[in-house]
C-alpha cells in the first residue's frame, strides 16, 4: 500500500477548494483499492507488452482492448517479432482499433528499439520514439519500470477536476501537470495510477463526465459517414487485396456502395483517387501501373 506523506502541493499551484496532499492520496488510494481492476496487462512488467496496452488504450474502451491485446501478442510476443513483421501484417492486426497510424509508430518504434537491443525507459528516450507522447511514456515507465512521472490520461484528469476543482472549468493541463507530480509517490508509481485509473472510470459512470470540464477536452468527432471512415474502408480494401491490388475504380465501386446503403452520395473515381494517394503519402500503401498495394 502507498504510505501518504506530509509533503505540499507546489508554492502557487494548490487546488481549489484547498485540500491536503497527504488527504487526496489517502482517498484515492482507498478509492482505488475498492474498485480495483484486474485487468489482463496489469499481470505484467514487461516494457513492451505494457507498450502495447498503452497505445491501444488511447480513445478506445478497455472492453474493446481487452482480447485484441491478448491477439496481438500471439502474433507479435516480442519487440524483435513486431520488428520483423510486414507493414501489411501490422495493419492486418490492428483493423477495428481505429486511427491506424498508431500501428504504424508501432512499427517503426519497435524496429528502432530492436536496433538498439534494449527497451529504453527514460522519458526523454520514449518520447523521441514514433508515436510515443508525454503521457503514454509516462504510463510505459510507471507500470514497466514504477518509475514516477506525469501520468495526464483522461481518466486521471478526471479524478484531479472532480476532487481538486470541483466547481472551475476550464482547467488547463498546465495547472494539472504539477498537481500530478507532486502526488505521484516516488516509491509505488504503478499503484498509484492504477488506483487513479479506477477511480476515474468509475468517477466518469456516476457523476457528469468531470474531464469535460479540462481546457485540454477535446470532444470525438463522428465516424460513421466521416473521411475518417473512409480511409478506414480504402485501408481494408487494399490490405484484403494485398496480393492482387486494388485500382480507383473497385475503391469507388465498393465506398459507393456503403454510402447508397446509408442513404450518403455515392464516391468518384477522384474521390476515390485521392485518398489512395492521400494513404500513400502517410506510408499506407503504394501504387504500381495503377495498382495499390499494401
Amino acid at each position: 500500500m502507498i504510505e501518504s506523506k506530509a509533503v505540499q502541493w507546489p508554492s502557487g499551484t494548490e487546488p481549489y477548494p484547498a485540500i491536503e496532499l497527504e488527504a487526496f492520496r489517502t482517498k484515492v488510494v482507498t478509492r482505488g483499492q475498492e474498485l480495483y481492476r484486474d485487468l489482463p496487462w496489469r499481470r505484467t512488467q514487461d516494457p513492451y507488452e505494457v507498450w502495447i496496452s498503452e497505445v491501444m488504450l488511447q480513445q478506445t474502451q478497455v472492453s474493446r482492448v481487452d482480447g485484441r491485446w491478448q491477439k496481438w501478442l500471439e502474433r507479435f510476443p516480442t519487440v524483435a517479432d513486431l520488428a520483423r513483421a510486414s507493414q501489411a501484417d501490422v495493419l492486418e492486426e490492428w483493423q477495428g482499433m481505429g486511427y491506424n497510424r498508431r500501428a504504424l509508430s508501432l512499427l517503426r518504434s519497435s524496429q528502432i528499439i530492436h536496433d538498439a537491443g534494449t527497451f529504453p525507459h527514460t522519458q526523454r528516450e520514449l518520447v523521441a520514439l514514433p508515436g510515443i507522447g508525454p503521457a503514454t511514456a509516462a504510463g510505459i515507465r510507471a507500470f514497466a519500470f514504477n518509475e514516477p512521472g506525469v501520468y495526464l490520461e483522461t481518466n486521471v484528469r478526471t479524478v484531479f477536476l472532480h476532487e481538486l476543482f470541483p466547481e472551475e472549468e476550464g482547467v488547463s493541463d498546465s495547472r494539472l501537470n504539477p498537481l500530478v507530480e507532486a502526488a505521484c509517490p516516488r516509491d509505488d508509481a504503478r499503484s498509484w495510477y492504477y488506483a487513479l485509473l479506477d477511480f476515474g472510470a468509475w468517477l466518469k459512470r456516476k457523476v457528469p463526465n468531470p474531464s469535460r470540464r479540462s481546457r485540454n477536452h477535446v470532444r470525438q468527432t463522428r465516424f460513421e459517414g466521416s473521411h475518417r471512415q473512409k480511409r478506414a474502408m480504402v485501408l481494408r480494401l487494399v490490405l484484403d487485396a494485398r496480393t492482387q491490388g486494388v485500382d480507383a475504380k473497385l475503391v469507388a465501386e465498393a465506398l459507393s456502395f456503403e454510402e447508397a446503403r446509408c442513404g450518403r452520395p455515392h464516391v468518384s473515381m477522384g474521390d476515390a483517387h485521392d485518398l489512395l494517394l492521400e494513404l500513400a503519402r502517410e506510408g499506407f500503401c503504394r501504387e504500381h501501373d495503377g495498382r495499390w498495394f499494401a
